[in-house]
């Protein structure tokens, strides 16, 4: 029988969400202590991959398991897990569902604050300057017409396609700080970050809109900025076409 896990992590402490060797990873928490509950190996599947310190306010994941998982089972695993992460609900679903391949588009979101707060360092990404938001925002469309994002891939990808389809692109300001909010069918390898470090660059006066979008046209990573942060990066959603969400669930942070 597949189940399904909605859970929410504070990406500080981990290496990411994918197992690695010498790296505490989410999976790896995740996979033990249902291993320990159910008395067999599980092998969990997630819905992607965020990277070290990258944090995710919503979460999917499935495992299989022969036999019906207890009634406790959300209760148990919170009180075995560390404070970092949180799971919401599991439930069964159809073998045909995967965490990973059956979502349909994902939804990121990246907090900068002006404001220097010691209690807020590992959950966004602080910024003195203030850059042009208009300007970003006309970078964001750009993104909208594009079909190739290698110039905003880390390394390559399985089959080399860099082909992400981006259905919503915008910048919006807050009372003190900023939030890019990104939808796609798939992302690649630090691509939000990527993109969010380059068009701080046209904000900031340093690329010019032309240049951003010759960026684009070429592939060419080596025009990218610098990628941002990873703690003002959090995955906030995935989308499938019969799953229905849980009402429990907690709202990214307000920056």
């Amino acid at each position: 029988m597949r189940y399904f896990l909605e859970l929410a992590y504070n990406g500080t402490d981990f290496g990411g969400w994918q197992k690695q060797d010498e790296v505490i990873s989410v999976q790896a928490v995740l996979e033990n202590k249902l291993s320990i509950i159910l008395r067999n190996p599980i092998e969990i599947y997630g819905c992607g991959r965020t990277d070290t310190c990258v944090h995710a306010s919503y979460f999917t994941a499935h495992f299989d398991n022969e036999a019906e998982v207890p009634s406790n089972l959300v209760y148990r695993l919170n009180g075995m897990l560390p404070k970092s992460i949180a799971v919401f609900s599991c439930r069964q679903v159809t073998d045909e569902l995967h965490a990973r391949f059956s979502a349909v588009a994902r939804t990121y979101k990246y907090f900068i604050t002006h404001v220097r707060n010691p209690f807020n360092l590992e959950m966004a990404c602080f910024m003195l300057f203030k850059p042009n938001v208009e300007q970003m925002n006309e970078a964001a469309k750009l993104l909208l017409s594009h079909t190739e994002y290698r110039c905003f891939c880390k390394g390559k990808t399985p089959g080399d396609s860099y082909k992400c389809v981006v259905s919503k692109a915008c910048w919006e300001e807050t009372q003190d700080g900023l939030i890019f909010t990104v939808t796609a069918n798939r992302f690649l390898r630090s691509m939000v970050r990527s993109m969010v470090g380059t068009m701080l660059k046209v904000g900031l006066g340093k690329m010019h809109l032309d240049q951003f979008k010759e960026l684009l046209d070429s592939g060419n990573r080596n025009m990218v900025g610098k990628s941002a942060p990873p703690q003002g990066l959090y995955l906030v959603d995935v989308l499938y076409p019969d799953f229905e969400k849980s009402e429990n669930l907690i709202p990214p942070p307000i920056v």
